[in-house]
């Protein structure tokens, strides 16, 4: 049975203006599971009514008492975790262990943000005048859009909608649409918590309205998005005066020197790379070896890749799943034929194997420089390039010759070298001995250079991005002091 999804404004599921749907589809069988709303600009207009209704009475509302609504969304999820994994899957395409990882992900990231509503911390500091207090409080931005990706549909959104809930405000979420059907269950899970009407909201639909018309509305006081730069550069344009926190992907790598241990680095390779089938925007998508081990790594890594087995992401032994929709693998398949071009050898993969679903090979890419497209331009697609350098110092230039700055590993054993990278990468995350992907929730996430506006998700950096910094004097002298005036 298809499912049949609504839009979530003011406390009800409610049909779209525009009376029209969309399908979501299966990536692994290209099946619909479910039709959803093909909303409008009105639909939007009717959500914000909706969130500037209810924030009054959110914001006044103690922060340990909006936290435990959080609490109560984690204890939902984690009972109902394996459904929800299912469902991920299902229309995300990800294989089932990292479905679970997806939803575990969400879980602890409520369960964090409502420990920070005993908290939202501000700080106090000496005035300068006698008979005088000076403090900073955390205040709610008022109402938030979140616009959030398809290739984390739980995750993210609870990155987003958590933090921006203990602190305060009113939300619009626009998910995906290549994800609605875990958005539609994602926001049931808060409304059985209790989130009271209007202060969560959810509109279905394309970009174009509903994402710009969300972007545009300067009733909208802040915005968080994840997503492709292109997307973000043009939010940028057009969002007006709004608190904003962007995500705007990488092409992260791996350096591999001399010294390291090769099995643990072709785990993280493997891993990095082929992970959710290549689609995160921490996957790693270029490997820079050192000279003495590049041929040696570079067979045991199409050895491993080729062993691989692509598959519907519900089956037993599947290890890479399918991309999420036929666009997505044709951009791939672009990106291959561009490499091939370029100049770099294709070592395996490079197909779309025939048959239903949006499947691609893991393919890897040898003899590749570092100005190639391929090693430039985000693929979001099991794709990876080797380039080997000869000494620390060249691997440091290939590894910041991107205009990305998001996440960064280095395998080596020598402690000196570990620090110099931590010091002279330029991104946002540096893993030492470990993969370029496995952000915890309670440390902040994000990155530098075309990656974003500096913003951070995740941790308390999360907090700071859904809130405002208030700073307060408290004058108890009972006469007018002025500071700076002698």
């Amino acid at each position: 049975m298809l499912a049949a999804g609504r839009n979530f404004i003011g406390g009800r599921w409610v049909a779209s203006g525009s009376k029209r749907t969309f399908a979501s589809l299966n990536p692994a069988t290209g099946k619909p599971i479910g039709h959803f709303q093909l909303s409008t600009e009105h639909d939007v207009d009717l959500a914000v009514d909706a969130a500037e209704k209810a924030y009054g009475a959110w914001s006044s509302t103690p922060a340990p008492k909006r936290a435990m609504a959080l609490l109560k969304a984690a204890g939902i999820l984690r009972s109902e975790k394996e459904r929800m994994a299912r469902l991920v899957t299902v229309e995300m395409g990800k294989v089932l262990k990292e479905a679970r990882g997806d939803v575990q992900e969400a879980i602890d990231t409520f369960e964090y943000f409502a420990g920070e509503g005993r908290r939202l911390l501000g700080c106090t500091t000496p005035s300068e005048l006698k008979d005088k207090f000076a403090m900073t409080v955390r205040r709610p931005v008022g109402v938030f859009g979140l616009i959030t990706p398809w290739n984390f549909p739980v995750a993210i959104p609870a990155w987003k909608v958590a933090p921006a809930l203990v602190c305060g405000n009113a939300i619009i979420l626009k998910p995906a649409s290549d994800t609605p059907l875990c958005a539609t269950e994602f926001v049931r899970v808060l409304e059985r918590a209790g989130v009271p009407p209007g202060v969560v909201n959810m509109v279905t639909g394309p970009a174009d309205p509903v994402g710009s018309k969300i972007v545009r509305d300067k009733r909208i006081r802040g915005l968080s998005f994840t997503g492709s730069r292109e997307t973000g550069e043009w939010i940028l344009r057009n969002a007006g005066i709004k608190k904003m926190g962007m995500e705007l992907g990488g092409k992260n790598g791996i350096i591999v020197m001399n010294d390291a241990d090769l099995g643990l680095a072709l785990d993280g390779v493997i891993w990095g790379a082929f992970g959710t089938t290549g689609q995160r925007c921490t996957a790693a998508s270029r490997v820079i070896l050192h000279e003495k081990i590049a041929a040696k790594f570079t067979a045991m890594l199409v050895e491993r890749t080729k062993k691989l087995k692509l598959g519907n992401g519900l089956l037993a032994g599947t290890d890479v799943g399918p991309l999420i929709n036929k666009a997505a693998v044709e951009k791939t398949k672009r990106y291959v034929d561009i490499g091939i071009a370029e100049g770099a050898r294709l070592l395996c993969g490079g197909k779309a194997p025939v048959g239903a679903g949006s499947f691609f090979q893991p393919t890897v890419f040898g003899d590749a420089a570092s100005d190639m497209r391929i090693c430039q331009e985000e693929i979001f697609g099991p794709v990876v390039s080797l380039i080997t350098v000869g000494n620390f110092d060249e691997a440091i230039g290939v590894m910041n010759g991107i205009e990305y700055g998001l996440s960064s590993s280095v395998y080596t054993k020598d402690v000196n070298l570990a620090f110099r990278a931590i010091e002279r990468i330029e991104a946002g995350i540096t893993y030492i001995n470990a993969s370029t992907i496995g952000a915890e929730v309670h440390l902040p996430f994000g990155g530098v250079k075309g990656t974003g506006i500096g913003t951070r998700e995740a941790g308390i950096e999360g907090i700071n991005e859904f809130s405002e910094t208030k700073t307060v004097y408290i004058d108890y002298s009972g006469k007018l002091q002025k500071a700076q005036i002698d």
